[in-house]
């Protein structure tokens, strides 16, 4: 590992990888914690759980404290630095759906395509939520930014690897799943709020909080996956991965849909369900 480091137009020491990237862009703001703010945010969000924007809100209130250190260390290491070299921008290589098809028909990859084709998805498209949320604001194009970025281009693959679908569960455990892995209030706020929330109104009696827990243990047994090098990822047969990973079945948010499903709910339907079915 080298750095460097010399005297920004602040005149504080400003770090800098081997390659001359800054670590931490010196015109870059501290976020302040905001609960309250991180609250309303969720309201929002309970009014349309596909508003990604309410949930980088939510992140932006409810900053995580370990992040910068973290995103140092590993920005800074030798893995960190031979990964950067390989993936320096991860929509790229989701996106290309092409390169991933050729990819061994039981791998990663091929469940990763399914899943993103079968819900119309692109990791271009997170990206451009991202962006919209930002507005004008700037982008650094420092070392963190490219660590933070890969949490969020690797959060659709964590579905993958985990099992978790796009239902309304499914979200919370693994936005659980991922505070297991890399802590974050945002996360873990989410998941447990969006829980309670749904135990008491739409759960029907499912163990949906239990299912947010084991989610969290699950991500806390396994080795973060956005520090992992995705490209050699993909390549990899996806039991083999589970199994390496420690991802067990999420048999708890498994009982939860087959809870639902003998009752005639739709779990992916499910903060929709009329009223007399919720009064039944």
């Amino acid at each position: 590992m080298s750095e460097s480091s010399f005297a920004g137009s602040t005149g504080k020491s400003v770090e800098t990888g081997p390659d001359g990237t800054l670590v931490f862009h010196p015109d870059r703001q501290h976020l302040k914690m905001r609960p309250l703010k991180a609250w309303h945010h969720f309201r929002e969000l309970l009014k349309d759980k596909e508003n990604t924007e309410e949930v980088f809100r939510i992140f932006e209130s409810l900053p995580s404290r370990d992040l910068e250190p973290r995103a140092r260390r590993f920005a800074l290491s030798e893995e960190g630095q031979r990964i950067r070299a390989s993936e320096p921008y991860l929509p790229d290589l989701l996106d290309d759906h092409d390169a991933l098809r050729r990819l061994p028909e039981n791998s990663v990859a091929h469940a990763y395509l399914h899943f993103m084709e079968s819900q119309g998805l692109t990791a271009a498209g997170l990206v451009a939520e991202y962006d919209k949320f930002l507005g004008d604001r700037p982008k650094y194009g420092d070392l963190f930014e490219w660590y933070i970025n890969r949490y969020r281009d690797t959060h659709d693959l964590l579905h993958v690897l985990t099992g978790y679908s796009r239902d309304a569960l499914g979200e919370q455990c693994v936005l659980a799943f991922t505070h297991g892995q890399n802590g974050g209030l945002g996360n873990i706020f989410i998941a447990y709020a969006g829980a309670f929330h749904m135990r008491k109104h739409h759960a029907h009696g499912a163990p949906v909080v239990a299912a947010v827990r084991e989610g969290q243990k699950l991500g806390k047994a396994c080795p973060r996956v956005a520090e992992m090098p995705i490209r050699e990822l993909l390549a990899r047969p996806l039991e083999e991965v589970r199994r390496t990973f420690n991802i067990r079945p999420p048999a708890t948010y498994q009982k939860c849909h087959e809870y639902w499903q003998a009752r005639g709910i739709d779990p992916f339907d499910l903060l929709a369900t009329p009223p007399e079915l919720q009064a039944a």
